[in-house]
């Protein structure tokens, strides 16, 4: 029997799965470690939290699983997108990572706007200069920290530093490399060009790879913590979005995928390079050769109901320790309680800043609509209309740049919510489809390896293999006039508060 092992490094945790070449789910094992927010609107984590995370899953999974190290014919890694990991010529950290949601470096983005070209920009990158971006992040370490600067070796993305951990090697692959803002995306390569005018070093850069080709191998070191093989392949892997999308079946145009995790998604596969002239969604390669994806994120989405059940819902989670199930369905049943539009409660969720549809980092959360009547049922369900609300922004301006859409797919955690999948039906006024894959990134990486691994032709045959529609929630059709009577005031929000947010930022010395 063989088997391949998936590897997703979330910004909440690390979740090591193993699978069969069926995609059915063996073991798995969850580690969590915190993110560190030393100032409002920055987001850091430790690159040594993710590495305990990887060798404690992966022993957990090797041992509890039964299965031989010899039988893993392959390792898959997925990861949170643009983080920065510093290294200095002897591989170790510099500086903590500051990670995707970050939103620290507007300086920064119009610094490398003017050094390239907002148009020369996007003709290489797909993308105009953004604030979750790894290049702003590089830019402002050395407009703010020059000795570290200085010490720069390699610049790394979170899973491709695991992948260093795990194998020694430097490398990436295309889908992750896209969001750096260094990689020619149209060409799927380094832009010298990019790193030349923002004095970037290109020897900084690690070896690109397509997603399913092996990067290299598990070390000898590697292997003694994990209990892995050593010499088990270990393939380029994707992005989080690129692996879960193809951990959902997202490898065509016209099936695109909703995910709600710590940020929210909606991703669509392109067989040529399209970007939306506004820079509102994201451009970068597919984990399919010759493939691309447009994807519009919102930043805060599971994120705010995670805020919410942190910082208000002592009451669940106390009575989920209780029951022994997850808060989060206490917090779908209160929320069922409450009428679809939450009686003219919304939520917008813009807790760290907010890529689609505004490109802002200023923008902030907010309750509109609050009165005496509203109690804890509304303000939970508000959360979650609120984040359907801003994935429909998205799917907006996909469906804008003429991007076929036939199928929407659910993903993430939030998409294991009914009521969450409901809302969605709602309110995009279209069908959501359910697969039998529950682990996105980490399927879609083991996947990958498969393919490099020789187990599978290609990633349209593995994905044949493991990935089926087992369920379609068509929408409600009474609630999709509620629904978009509030998103037309909920699109009116923003514009009336953009303003506002600036201010308020220069007042709290956060601009």
């Amino acid at each position: 029997m063989q088997y391949l092992l998936g590897i997703d490094i979330g910004t909440s945790g690390t979740k090591t799965v193993l699978f069969d070449t069926e995609g059915r789910t063996i073991t798995s094992a969850l580690s969590e470690y915190p993110l560190y927010q030393p100032r409002i609107g920055w987001a850091e984590q430790d690159p040594a939290d993710w590495w305990n995370a990887v060798v404690e899953t992966i022993s957990k999974v090797v041992q509890s699983s039964g299965v031989q190290p010899s039988d893993i014919k392959g390792v898959g890694l997925s990861g949170q997108m643009h983080g920065m990991v510093l290294l200095d010529k002897n591989g170790r950290v510099l500086r903590p990572s500051i990670i995707w949601c970050d939103q620290r470096t507007q300086a920064e983005c119009d610094q490398i706007t003017e050094a390239i070209g907002r148009e020369r920009l996007v003709e290489i990158t797909a993308n105009p200069a953004l604030t979750g971006f790894t290049a702003s992040k590089v830019m402002w370490v050395k407009n703010h920290q020059p000795d570290i600067f200085r010490q720069i070796d390699k610049v790394l993305l979170p899973k491709d530093y695991i992948r260093y951990k795990l194998t020694g090697v430097y490398a990436t692959e295309v889908s992750d490399a896209s969001g750096t803002q260094f990689l020619d995306v149209p060409e799927r390569t380094w832009s010298e060009e990019v790193l030349n005018k923002l004095g970037f070093s290109p020897d900084w850069m690690p070896e690109v790879y397509e997603s399913h080709e092996i990067s290299g191998n598990i070390s000898a070191e590697a292997a003694g913590l994990t209990g892995l093989n050593q010499g088990t392949p270990v393939a380029g892997g994707g992005g989080d979005q690129a692996a879960g999308a193809v951990g959902n079946g997202i490898i065509q145009p016209g099936v695109i995928s909703s995910t709600i995790g710590t940020s929210g998604v909606v991703f669509a596969s392109i067989d040529q390079v399209k970007m939306d002239p506004a820079g509102r969604t994201q451009t970068f390669c597919h984990a399919l050769p010759n493939t691309w994806h447009v994807m519009g994120v919102t930043q805060a989405a599971g994120l705010s109901l995670q805020w919410m059940r942190t910082h208000f819902g002592g009451m669940e989670r106390e009575l989920a320790g209780f029951l022994d199930i997850d808060p989060y369905v206490l917090m779908d049943q209160e929320a069922e309680k409450a009428n679809p539009g939450c009686d003219g409660l919304l939520y917008l969720p813009y807790l760290m800043g907010e890529r689609a549809p505004h490109l802002d980092p200023y923008a902030r959360g907010v309750f509109f609509g609050l009165t005496a009547r509203h109690g804890r049922c509304e303000m939970i369900r508000s959360v979650m209309e609120g984040v359907a609300y801003s994935l429909r922004d998205c799917l907006e301006i996909i469906r804008a740049m003429q991007v076929p859409i036939r199928e929407v797919r659910a993903s993430g955690g939030g998409g294991r919510s009914p009521l969450w999948r409901q809302m969605q039906a709602d309110v995009f006024q279209t069908p959501i489809e359910v697969t039998n894959s529950k682990e996105g990134p980490a399927l879609g990486a083991a996947l990958l390896a498969g393919v490099g691994a020789g187990v599978y032709k290609d990633v349209k045959e593995a994905c044949a293999r493991a990935i089926q529609v087992t369920k379609i929630q068509n929408p409600i059709e009474e609630n999709i006039p509620v629904y978009e009577r509030y998103y037309e005031v909920y699109t009116s929000l923003y514009p009336a508060l953009k303003d506002s947010y600036r201010k308020l930022a220069d007042i709290s010395g956060q601009a």
